[in-house]
């Protein structure tokens, strides 16, 4: 009986959809890659057409796409893109969402209400995804929704690497906009040498999405820089009114950090104007001119998830970018 012998060679591609194309280059910069060319266009009547231009038959695949508006058409893109790896026998596919989609929405509120976070998950999975690469979830259950590996990265070690080196003078209270992030304003302090908390205390009327009420801070604020830290940030109203809170109630100064700038509608104006001397973002979604302000600072989360993508490729430890926390 005659026997045939191969010996395998991994190749990493990088695919990238046409959402962020600043970042996926830098991404391939970082790696050392170029980005697999594709054809990529809306037929008339909006339907997304994907092909990619070289074979990808038995690759490790990356599929790198921010959720940006349009959301919807970025997101069905990057399901467009999975779906041919599959058919093509890329042998692993990695859906990479610096900026998971549908985060917010996951878990029921009220009743007749949709899971969506779970649904993305799950159209990933069926599209053909082994793996999914994300940054600073909006909570962490949501890895629980993808039956298979998911590769939660923290920007915390960026930001607050920018912290220190920017403000190493202040003392610093770290404020969470709300209950609900206090374990991250937690993390913060840790992070910061062990820095005092406080948190906003506010109502959110269900009924109406993006308004919530600053009722009264909660923790020791005087005189002390505030470190306002949140995931995301979406038409800036929460971080604005904790700002204006914190001022109101004696702060020295403020300076705001949140991994997501996503900044919807009057996001710029509220956040230019609220009385924060800094607003520190990373670019997990594209930031354009027109959202700019003063005040922003962008930070770039290339490296990162570049050094994500090597290690799961190379079967080395993600956990060990995060000190064990990933």
């Amino acid at each position: 009986m005659s026997v045939m012998s191969v010996t395998s060679k991994k190749n990493l591609m990088l695919f990238a959809g046409r959402s962020h194309p600043e970042l996926a280059e830098e991404v391939a910069k970082h790696l050392d890659v170029t980005i697999t060319p594709q054809s990529a266009y809306e037929f008339a009547n909006g339907e997304i057409f994907v092909r990619f231009d070289e074979s990808v038959r038995g690759c490790d695949a990356f599929v790198l796409q921010s959720h940006c508006r349009p959301i919807n058409d970025w997101l069905m893109e990057q399901l467009i893109m999975v779906d041919a790896l599959k058919r093509a026998s890329a042998k692993r596919i990695t859906a990479v969402m610096p900026f998971y989609p549908y985060s917010r929405q996951d878990k029921k509120h009220r009743g007749r209400e949709p899971i969506s976070a779970r649904l993305v998950a799950d159209m990933f999975k069926t599209a053909g995804a082994d793996r999914i690469m994300t940054v600073d979830l909006h909570t962490a259950q949501i890895q629980g929704f993808f039956d298979g590996p998911v590769d939660h990265m923290f920007a915390m070690s960026l930001l607050s690497g920018y912290i220190r080196d920017n403000y190493a003078d202040r003392k610093f209270t770290v404020v969470s906009p709300d209950s609900g992030r206090v374990r991250l304003a937690e993390r913060w302090s840790e992070t910061l040498g062990g820095c005092p908390l406080a948190f906003i205390h506010k109502t959110r009327d269900p009924l109406c999405p993006n308004q919530a009420v600053a009722n009264r801070v909660v923790g020791d604020v005087k005189g002390r820089t505030c470190l306002v830290i949140d995931d995301m940030i979406d038409t800036g109203g929460t971080i604005a009114a904790t700002v204006k809170a914190v001022l109101a109630d004696s702060a020295a100064d403020v300076v705001v950090a949140a991994t997501h700038g996503v900044l919807s509608g009057p996001a710029r104006e509220r956040l230019s104007t609220c009385g924060a001397h800094e607003v520190i973002l990373t670019n997990t979604l594209p930031i354009p001119e027109e959202k700019r302000f003063a005040q922003l600072t962008v930070l770039s989360i290339a490296s990162l998830i570049a050094r994500t993508i090597h290690e799961v490729f190379t079967d080395g430890s993600v956990t060990s970018l995060f000190n064990g926390n990933a």
